[in-house]
């Protein structure tokens, strides 16, 4: 297996798919490395050769995409950042809720988690 910014990229796919498997690169920025670096799309992984993957990895370095570690770190930060500033986005990623405006009442369970049973039994009212 290929390893580019630190990830195995599948053998068997062409090289412009088999790069959005880095984080940080998706199709677009697929073709545009792709293109700086010279490389015909259609490409399988396994047919590369170590000087076309030195291309690759050189073009991402020279168009500077932040990819795997570095794009995480810079995520992790900015978050931080507004978590320290207490601002409403920063609030809701401290609670595990969602921060763009989405409903919560009905939906959220991806960053809600499991549902959680609220209340007990309703109180029945003695006759009198």
């Amino acid at each position: 297996m290929a390893r580019i910014a630190g990830v195995d990229i599948p053998n068997e796919k062409r090289i412009e798919v088999a790069l959005t498997y880095v984080y940080g690169i998706g199709p677009a920025k697929s073709l545009k490395i792709l293109n700086g670096a010279g490389i015909n799309i259609d490409t399988r992984v396994k047919d590369l050769s170590d000087a076309d993957l030195a291309k690759i990895r050189s073009t991402i370095t020279e168009l500077e995409i932040p990819v795997e570690g570095e794009l995480r770190r810079v995520v992790t930060q900015n978050i931080r950042r507004l978590q320290e500033i207490q601002s409403y986005r920063g609030s809701r990623h401290k609670a595990g809720l969602p921060a763009r405006g989405q409903r919560t009442r009905s939906n959220a369970r991806t960053r809600k988690g499991k549902r959680k049973t609220v209340g007990g039994m309703k109180k029945k009212l003695a006759k009198k």
